[in-house]
This record gives structure tokens, sequence and C-alpha cells, in this order.
């Protein structure tokens, strides 16, 4: 069983900054693209950003020049730095862990909530 350990999320007010991070294991971070994805209330699971292990980044046109993903490979984390947090953002947000392109399989993680709220 692979787990995803997400942390970070929480109420901040619009305008505000919030910084999520997952922890994957060693034997799949290396080599799969990490991700976030995001689901509102009543709304479809939506791309917020991936990262490959070479860097290469992705993102969702709603969180473009406001969020930023990166990777600590020494660590296994996976980070998603949000500014400029609007109450649209407000959903529970998933770490990702996708493998189909080197014949592996697709993880998520348990989900965080992020609030935006006044």
């Amino acid at each position: 069983q692979v787990q995803l350990v997400e942390s970070g999320g929480g109420l901040v007010q619009p305008g505000g900054s919030l910084k999520l991070s997952c922890v994957a294991p060693g034997s799949i971070f290396s080599i799969y693209v990490m991700g976030w994805y995001r689901q509102a209330p009543g709304k479809p699971r939506e791309l917020v950003a991936t990262i490959a292990n070479s860097g290469s980044t992705k993102y969702g046109d709603p969180v473009k020049g406001r969020f930023n993903i990166s990777r600590d490979n020494a660590n296994y984390a996976v980070f998603l730095q949000m500014n400029s947090l609007k109450p649209e953002d407000t959903a529970v947000y998933y770490c990702n862990a996708d493998g189909t392109g080197r014949g592996g399989g697709v993880y998520w993680g348990q989900g965080t909530q992020v609030t935006v709220s006044s």
C-alpha cells in the first residue's frame, strides 16, 4: 500500500498564503510525476499542478502565476506554495503520484482542506 502523507491545509484570508506538503515513499518518488489536484463541493476534481522528476512543471489555468510547485528529492517531498489566495481556491487538495508513463500506478493522498474566507 502506497501512502502519500499530506499536511499544511487550513483557513486563510483572501490574499493570504499557504504551503502544502506531501511525502511519498522513496520507491516511487524518484520516477513518478508528483502533483496536486483539488476538488470543491459539487465540482469535479481538477489539476492544480504537477512536477516531473526532471523538474518540468505544469499548472492549471486558475492558479498560474499564483501557485508554485516544487520538490525535495532528498526527502521525497513535494510542496505547493499558494499565494494570493481567493475564495474560489477553497477545496480539498489531494497529493497525487502518477506512474502510468512508466507502467506504474496512480496513487492519492487522503486530502487536506484549504478554506479561503474572511
